[in-house]
């Protein structure tokens, strides 16, 4: 009779090990799973805003969660992040494409090609005034933060996602 104790005993102590390395192992899979989906998605979203604002000849319209640009054939780029829904959408001529989902926060800034002095910024598009002009602008920053709901937990893709990039204009 202690034999069959002594065994139950063993078997639900080794049962309960593999249960916990199963899941352990199951939501880490999960995570790098959705960490690299997110990951393709962010690279995707920033190749094609870098070619519609490195092919762009001016900025026409600012606001920190939306951006219109002009390409060389006149044509309008319009970027647009709704934080209701965390969606970033592309519009170009009435043709909307969904470039980010899930994205918690977005940022543009915008600043002038002209790097400050022993630092690594750049001087602010903005006029005399100090209000942010679109014309000034040569260089954009955008910054991004997308996550997604993995087994109750909201995982990010990163911290932060940044990139400068300048209008060749």
């Amino acid at each position: 009779m202690s034999e069959v104790l002594i065994a139950a005993a063993t078997a639900t102590i080794i049962l309960g090990a593999v249960v916990a390395f199963t899941l352990f192992s199951g939501k880490s899979f999960v995570g790098l799973s959705n960490y690299m989906s997110l990951q393709t998605r962010n690279r995707q979203a920033l190749d094609i805003l870098t070619r519609d604002i490195r092919n762009s000849v001016a900025l026409l319209e600012y606001a920190t969660n939306r951006i219109v640009l002009q390409r060389f054939d006149g044509q309008r780029i319009t970027i647009y992040w709704n934080p209701q829904t965390g969606v970033v959408t592309r519009s170009v001529s009435g043709q909307e494409q969904v470039l980010l989902t899930d994205c918690d926060y977005l940022l543009f800034r915008i600043y002038q090609r002209n790097p400050l002095p022993g630092k690594y910024d750049f001087y602010p598009a903005t006029n005399l005034n100090g209000a942010y002009d679109p014309l000034l602008c040569k260089l954009i920053d955008i910054t991004w933060r997308c996550s997604k709901p993995v087994l109750g937990q909201k995982l990010q893709s990163e911290s932060i996602l940044t990139a400068k990039i300048v209008l060749r204009n």
